[in-house]
């Protein structure tokens, strides 16, 4: 089958500022991809690219057998088939809700507009709202509404730049989901950027993480938290901790948090050292043994409680604990290591 995007050996920038380098990926059809990393990494840019709002100094945009960009010359936004949402809605304030979906419909006959209008508005549950006025909207309405006005021209492929970045945290998961139900349904393939790994994780079927401009990894959700190529990917998918460690035995490597025995031969001598990335998940607080431990901060957040653990070497660690009783600050813990699907590096720097 071929990629519905296929995007190779991208270069992009600004004036004389490189953003993106030598950036090559490919999504298939239906599939769901969502552009990972700090801000200042090119997620944006990237985007932009695909669009057609910035040009490529180098590399080659394709939409199927069809080439939009090269640095010989480019397909214009107008022409390329696809739809947007942005951060900001970009809704017409004067117009109603009907008449801002059906506004890139304008060579569609009347009959059909109206029925494009009709079915993006069920497919988004606002069936009724549409002689509302934009004010008269919540934001996830809004939202909701800028989604549907760029489904309704029928896009081969759809652009999110964080479009869920101004809505509260519950609104924000309800919202991903939705979306990603929609798109599945419509069989759309689409590109979001974000910040947010649990909003990626939620929607995405690939994950595009960013760095420098650079594709640092691509792939599933679970290839990306399970096994980063470097602890910077690591960390940017979810919260831990690098700890040396020394190679003991074949499959063993011993830490200050205890021995840890890996699933799968390691690639090192013993007697070497090695590098585990350890999640909160991976640590639990003991009171019978486990590596003596300070409390340094505890936050409690309903269900569970993280708490920042100071080790004898001075170092720390945060754990999460899902017990009634709260540990005070300054308290005396015991961690222990319970690290089921362990991350190794060689070095500090992956």
């Amino acid at each position: 089958m071929a990629a519905q995007l296929r995007i190779e050996q991208l270069c992009c920038g600004y004036s004389a500022q490189p953003v993106l380098s030598d950036l090559s990926l490919a999504i298939e059809p239906g599939e769901i991809a969502c552009l990972l990393g700090p801000s200042g990494c090119g997620k944006t840019t990237l985007l932009r690219a695909v669009a057609g709002f910035v040009a490529p100094r180098a590399g080659e945009i394709w939409l199927g057998d069809r080439l939009l960009s090269s640095a010989a010359g480019q397909v214009p936004p107008e022409g390329r088939g696809m739809g947007m949402v942005f951060q900001d809605y970009a809704l017409f304030p004067h117009l109603n809700i009907a008449d801002n979906i059906a506004f890139g419909l304008g060579r569609v006959p009347k009959s059909e507009r109206q029925r494009r209008v009709r079915e993006v508005l069920e497919l988004v549950e606002l069936p009724d709202l549409s002689r509302r006025y934009p004010h008269e909207l919540s934001g996830g309405q809004q939202q909701r509404v800028a989604l549907a006005r760029a489904l309704a021209p029928a896009p081969r492929l759809l652009l999110m730049d964080e479009p869920f970045s101004n809505l509260d945290t519950e609104l924000r998961r309800q919202l991903s989901r939705q979306v990603r139900q929609i798109l599945e349904y419509r069989g759309i393939t689409a590109i979001m950027v974000t910040h947010d790994q649990q909003e990626a994780f939620t929607i995405a079927d690939k994950i595009g993480v960013l760095e420098a401009g650079r594709l640092r990894q691509w792939g599933t959700p679970e290839a990306i938290y399970y096994r980063p190529v470097s602890p910077s990917v690591a960390a940017l998918v979810g919260a831990g901790e690098l700890f040396p460690g020394r190679v003991m035995a074949a499959g063993v490597v011993a830490t200050e948090l205890g021995s840890i025995e890996l699933a799968e031969p390691l690639a090192a001598e013993v007697g070497e050292t090695v590098h585990l990335f350890l999640r909160p998940h991976d640590l639990f607080l003991s009171r019978d043994g486990g590596v003596p431990g300070e409390v340094v901060s505890a936050q409690f957040q309903g269900d569970m409680t993280r708490y920042r653990i100071r080790l004898p070497s001075g170092s720390e660690v945060e754990v999460l604990h899902r017990g009634v009783r709260r540990q005070r600050e300054r308290e005396r813990v015991g961690v222990r290591l319970a690290a089921h699907r362990p991350i190794l590096f060689s070095s500090p720097d992956g």
